[in-house]
């Protein structure tokens, strides 16, 4: 074959994939850690429909957040509360009309699997006196969803200010959940479907709903990735059959 020949089909070759619609690359997805399973399976079945699997990013929702606001590129933001969306939103990186409430949690006491014990926790309920001289995992509460919900319930039940002297702050939910699995934390409080994740450790206890703000993942497609396969993919996570892998992982219907 020519040198000719071999330019043809090369410059053949280069229009052709620069023909090809924008969709036809993988979504990229910026994602709560806490969702890593469910939103692996839904990727799972986007492709299998027929699509490119998306390309999952997971870390703490204020991580993704800040980095969503200082321009990193994306075609979906899934935060674990509200307000690290309302930053985004504020800030003018999510694509106008496209913000839904797709899942909810519920947040509860972790322990190490050989851990026998088990608690109501209500009000009074001494978190500082359960770990005794160890200590527990949450997500930073300064920044971290999980952490800012846990911190919203001992407040509430009337244990934080002790709890808080003890604590292991963690950059994400998965974070946390490690530091309880490897023993370097007695006991964390995650969200329900972390602890479903994890084979190495048990629920001691679920915090009472009305001890914090309602969990919610608000998702949206980001205004620099809008795409229609972008509004696509948030249907389907949005949809019966996002909805039913999402419980079929433990989230709650919002």
């Amino acid at each position: 074959m020519t040198s000719r020949m071999i330019g043809f089909f090369v410059a053949l070759l280069l229009a052709a994939v620069s023909a090809m619609p924008a969709s036809a690359a993988p979504l990229r997805i910026h994602a709560a850690s806490s969702l890593t399973e469910a939103l692996t399976a839904t990727a799972d079945a986007w492709a299998a429909a027929g699509h490119a699997r998306p390309v999952l990013v997971f870390a703490a929702s204020s991580a993704l957040a800040r980095q969503i606001i200082a321009g990193a590129p994306g075609a979906l933001f899934v935060s674990a509360d509200a307000e690290w969306m309302d930053a985004v939103e504020t800030a003018g990186a999510i694509a106008p009309g496209t913000r839904r409430v797709i899942a909810g949690n519920r947040l509860v006491l972790v322990v190490p699997a050989a851990d026998p014990r088990r608690v109501r926790i209500g009000r009074g309920f001494d978190l500082a006196g359960f770990v005794g001289d160890g200590r527990w995992a949450t997500g930073d509460p300064d920044a971290v969803p999980v952490g800012r919900y846990a911190r919203a319930a001992l407040t509430s039940l009337g244990g934080w200010p002790a709890a808080e002297a003890k604590l292991a702050r963690a950059e994400n939910v998965r974070a946390a959940l490690a530091f309880v699995e490897r023993g370097a934390a007695v006991a964390g409080v995650v969200y329900a479907t972390d602890a479903r994740a994890s084979g190495r450790v048990a629920v001691a206890g679920v915090f009472p709903a009305a001890s914090h703000p309602p969990i919610v993942y608000p998702a949206a497609v980001l205004k620099n990735g809008d795409s229609p396969e972008a509004r696509g993919f948030l249907a389907f996570l949005a949809g019966a059959r996002g909805r039913a892998i999402l419980k079929a992982q433990g989230f709650t219907t919002p």
